[in-house]
């Protein structure tokens, strides 16, 4: 049997086990709805608000400031749609963002165009990188947001938020950034990074599905998510679900904790991974090199087609991916990578390896056994192979 790597941890993460025993009682002893007044009801209120306040801490905001979701997706759509309907009531209707944000980013943002709002999309380069004054050339008198991730879903490039957020702030415009990708990898300090409104999903960083944050700077003003009943401050009614809550506070806690020697060793493996593929011919790193996710590695293969590549690496035991999770049915060149100015025929043989503190330098041996062969073997099957080693199509 082959061995079984996963390394596709930027659609998802295992549980971890301290995570998963902080959430068990939830589901067996402290079953309690939050907003009961009885004795179950109130210690599961009190746990809310103790992975509340952790969360906060993590963030560098106070617990007021944070709202619990049902993930990236969620906090994604509240936060664009919330600023955007409440500041077109002072006729602010442009918002800013990049070409290769998540889909729930431009989904939403091409939504409110159908409404009559304004977007402009900043490009990426070709290193994957928003460039300051580009922001700062697009703000406009009537922008009410600037929405950029602070790290690519896909290609794992670390934008430079503070000083995007600096930008914001002088000209008084709200800042979000999608920290779906960056929470537990990255250092995260709201008010000394100027960023107004935050969005990170727990199944990213080992907790668990089906859990999220938005976190809203004290000061902004949003319009209810969900309409109904008095939690999270009557902003989004329905029931909280303490399990995941508390799942996500614990995993970002633990994420936080462990950061600093985690990413060295996350960073010492994705070296080793890309300094091994790039021996490969004709293949090519996606992306900054330095500023980017400690475990993110992304590669194009040219002559390949991304998911024949998956389909094999699979059945030799390794979990990969082409692009982002939320997309990968789709037959369609990553948007991201044609953001930073692959031609369609080079993106569709891309991969992504993700990497996570749970993987070994084994398995970082085992995926360079392994693919430069599936490589080999694709290309000896691909007429666009011949081509390119006749000099008919190259990456320039």
């Amino acid at each position: 049997m082959a061995r079984f790597v996963y390394a596709d941890n930027a659609a998802t993460t295992p549980v971890s086990p301290t995570v998963f025993e902080a959430m068990k009682p939830f589901y067996t002893d402290l079953y309690g709805n939050p907003s009961s007044l009885y004795a179950i009801g109130r210690d599961a209120k009190k746990h809310l608000e103790l992975a509340r306040a952790d969360v906060a801490s993590c963030l560098g905001v106070e617990p007021h400031e944070i709202f619990f979701t049902s993930g990236g997706s969620e906090s994604d759509n509240w936060a664009i749609k919330g600023v955007a309907h409440q500041l077109a009531k002072k006729g602010k209707k442009h918002i800013i963002t990049s070409k290769f944000e998540h889909h729930a980013v431009l989904h939403t943002c091409a939504a409110l165009e159908q409404e009559g709002f304004s977007v402009t999309y900043l490009d990426v380069h070709s290193d994957g990188l928003v460039r300051p004054e580009e922001l700062e050339a697009a703000i406009r008198e009537d922008t009410a947001l600037v929405t950029i991730m602070y790290a690519n879903n896909e290609i794992g490039t670390i934008q430079p938020i503070p000083e995007l957020g600096a930008i914001c702030k002088k000209h008084g415009v709200l800042f979000h950034t999608d920290a779906v990708q960056a929470a537990g990898n990255v250092p995260i300090q709201m008010k000394e990074q100027n960023i107004d409104l935050l969005s990170l999903s727990a199944h990213k960083l080992h907790g668990p599905k089906g859990v999220g944050v938005l976190a809203i700077r004290k000061g902004v003003s949003l319009p209810n998510l969900i309409d109904g009943g008095a939690q999270e401050r009557g902003r989004r009614a329905g029931t909280e679900n303490v399990a995941g809550i508390v799942g996500l506070s614990v995993a970002l806690k633990e994420a936080c904790a462990t950061m600093d020697e985690r990413t060295k060793r996350l960073r010492s493996m994705r070296d080793r991974l890309i300094d091994g593929a790039l021996q490969i011919e004709r293949s090519r790193l996606n992306g900054d090199r330095a500023k980017r996710l400690p475990g993110n590695v992304n590669l194009c293969f040219e002559g390949i087609e991304g998911e024949s590549l998956l389909l094999l690496l699979d059945l030799n035991g390794i979990c990969g991916s082409s692009g982002s999770a939320c997309t990968s049915g789709s037959l369609d060149p990553s948007h991201v990578l044609l953001a930073i100015g692959l031609p369609h025929e080079i993106a569709h043989g891309s991969l992504r390896l993700s990497l996570s503190d749970q993987n070994t330098e084994e398995d970082v041996d085992y995926i360079l056994e392994v693919l430069p062969g599936i490589v080999e073997r694709l290309r000896s099957m691909s007429p666009l192979w011949e081509k390119i080693l006749a000099g008919q199509t190259s990456y320039e």
